[in-house]
C-alpha cells in the first residue's frame, strides 16, 4: 500500500481534479484551530498539502483533536504514537469513529485511506469543517478558537401542539387544495340529463 507507484491515464486525470479542489487557505484556517483546540505541544506542519497530510497522518492529532471536544468522556482511550503502518491507519479508523458519534454524518466523512495515502485530502478538510461546525454549534464549553472559523450549523426548530390544535387544523383547507369561496350548484343539470345551450343571439 506504501509502494503505489505514479498514477496512470484515467487515474492521473482524476487524482489531478482532487487535487485541484484543495485549499491551502482552508488548510491554514484548520491548523490554527487544531492548535488552538489541542495546545501547542501538537506542533505546526509544513506548508502545503504534503506538510498537512505527514502531520495527521499517523491520526495521533485527530485522536487529540477529538478528544479535546468531549470534556466528560473521552472517545479515544490510549493515543499512542507508531511508525507502523496499520497502528496509524488504526488511529485514524479510531477518530473516524468518533467524529461519527459525535454527530459527523458518513457522506461528510474521509476514508480512511484519502489521509494514509494522500488520496483525497479535500475530503479530509470537509470532516475537520464539519466537525468544526458543530463543535461551534454544540455551545458546551469545549470549542477553542474563533468562532468565526466555521459556520453554525442549522438546528432543529421542534414544534408542539396540543390535541384541541391538531383538531382545528383538520377542518382547514388548505390554499394549494384550492377554495369553495363562491362555489355553487345554479345552472347545473341532473346527472345524466342533456345540458340545454340557450343561444341568445337573433
Amino acid at each position: 500500500m506504501a509502494n503505489k507507484g505514479p498514477a496512470y491515464g484515467l487515474s492521473r486525470e482524476i487524482q489531478s481534479k482532487i487535487d485541484k479542489k484543495y485549499d491551502p487557505e482552508l488548510e491554514e484556517r484548520l491548523v490554527q484551530w487544531i492548535i488552538a483546540q489541542c495546545g501547542s505541544a501538537v506542533g505546526q506542519p509544513d506548508a502545503g498539502k504534503t506538510g498537512f497530510q505527514n502531520w495527521l497522518k499517523d491520526g495521533c492529532i485527530l485522536c487529540e483533536l477529538i478528544n479535546s471536544l468531549c470534556s466528560a468522556n473521552k472517545p479515544i482511550k490510549r493515543i499512542q504514537s507508531s511508525t507502523v503502518a496499520f497502528k496509524q491507519m488504526e488511529q485514524i479508523s479510531q477518530f473516524l469513529k468518533a467524529a461519527e458519534k459525535y454527530g459527523v454524518i458518513p457522506t461528510d466523512m474521509f476514508q480512511t485511506v484519502d489521509l494514509w495515502e494522500g488520496k483525497d485530502l479535500t475530503a479530509v478538510q470537509r470532516t475537520l469543517m464539519t466537525l468544526g461546525s458543530l463543535a461551534v454549534t454544540k455551545s458546551d464549553g469545549n470549542y477553542q478558537g474563533d468562532i468565526n472559523w466555521f459556520h453554525k450549523k442549522a438546528q432543529e426548530n421542534k414544534r408542539e401542539f396540543s390535541d384541541e390544535q391538531l383538531s382545528e387544523g383538520k377542518s382547514v383547507i388548505g390554499l394549494q387544495m384550492g377554495t369553495n369561496k363562491g362555489a355553487s350548484q345554479a345552472g347545473m343539470t341532473g346527472y345524466g340529463r342533456q345540458r340545454q345551450i340557450i343561444n341568445n343571439n337573433p
